[in-house]
């Protein structure tokens, strides 16, 4: 599936995606700057989180409670190895039940699992993102 939309109409969209996800852990690809954290923030909006804070780059997860569950929210930009994922217990988040949203997984490559929903944004322009979901 394919979706070309405008920053403003992000809630949209991140709704879509919860409907069609056929999975609880969602991989976001994207260059830096195309709207990962933002996507993520309007996921958890509609999950019904009333913290949407920021993005985990520094301390690699931030947990949040939502009315859906809970939800981990990883941002793997900074590790320079999977091993610092599995000392963090990342396999455990996993298999917690819980969602998982999932920044920069290129650098996770070995826990990806075929079920795994790949989300990749694409900038178009400015203000219009392109979402590719498989």
């Amino acid at each position: 599936m394919e979706v070309t939309y405008l920053l403003s109409e992000i809630e949209t969209v991140a709704r879509k995606l919860l409907e069609k996800s056929g999975s609880k852990t969602l991989l976001f690809y994207g260059e830096m700057g195309a709207g990962k954290t933002t996507l993520i923030k309007a996921l958890l909006k509609a999950l019904g989180a009333v913290d949407t804070g920021s993005s985990p780059t520094f301390s690699l997860v931030n947990v949040y409670e939502t009315e859906n569950g809970t939800v981990n929210h990883f941002d793997f930009y900074r590790i320079n190895d999977e091993s610092e994922a599995w000392d963090m217990g990342f396999e455990e988040y996993l298999e917690s039940g819980n969602w998982n949203f999932i920044e920069w997984p290129q650098k996770i490559q070995n826990f990806i699992e075929e079920g795994d929903q790949k989300v990749e944004i694409l900038i178009l322009e400015n203000d219009l993102r392109k979402l590719k979901f498989c």
